[in-house]
């Protein structure tokens, strides 16, 4: 019987210094393209070394105001000046300053709504199952150690070399996680 495929090598470190120390050195020493680091708290430096942006979460929150905004005044426009128009003491129907207490409000709750859901997309949560939920050692994730993960998917990943080089980084422990 054939091991499972394999997703990475997991090396916990004790703490961030050590992790972003050795996040520098997989990228720029052995040149991993797939890296993925975890911590309990947030590392000054991390999210930049590891080369992520903020995707699309800003057009999305824009796209949800926008949308809250408009949708909110052409429907009020709509009542008031096609639908059920009312002339009460000669004032015009089309009186846009009254629309926009709404329409503010509404564009702002598109906006955080929108918000919400696109940076709950991009960090893909739910998530119920992931690979490294199996690693036992990984269960200290969120209390007090910092994790490396070198994905075997990526191109230039050989499992003896990537343990070899993880090793003369001194983690605490190194772990194989099956797909």
């Amino acid at each position: 019987m054939s091991a499972p495929p394999l997703y990475g090598l997991l090396a916990e470190f004790p703490d961030a210094r050590q992790l972003v120390i050795a996040l520098r050195r997989a990228q720029h020493d052995a040149r991993y393209s797939q890296i993925e680091a975890y911590s309990p708290v947030a590392v000054e430096g991390l999210g930049d070394a590891l080369g992520t942006d903020r995707g699309h979460i800003p057009l999305w929150t824009l796209l949800g105001g926008l949308l809250g905004g408009i949708t909110t005044y052409a429907l009020q426009w709509y009542s008031a000046v096609i639908n059920y128009p009312l002339n009460i003491g000669g004032r015009p129907t089309r009186s846009w300053p009254a629309f926009l207490p709404a329409a503010l409000e509404m564009t702002i709750l598109g906006a955080a709504v929108f918000g919400v859901i696109a940076m709950l997309a991009a960090a893909k949560v739910p998530r119920l199952h992931h690979p490294l939920f199996a690693a036992h050692v990984f269960e200290r994730a969120t209390s007090d150690r910092f994790f490396l993960v070198l994905r075997a998917d990526a191109p230039e990943f050989d499992a003896h070399r990537a343990r070899a080089f993880l090793e003369t980084l001194t983690p605490l422990s190194i772990t194989e996680v099956a797909r």
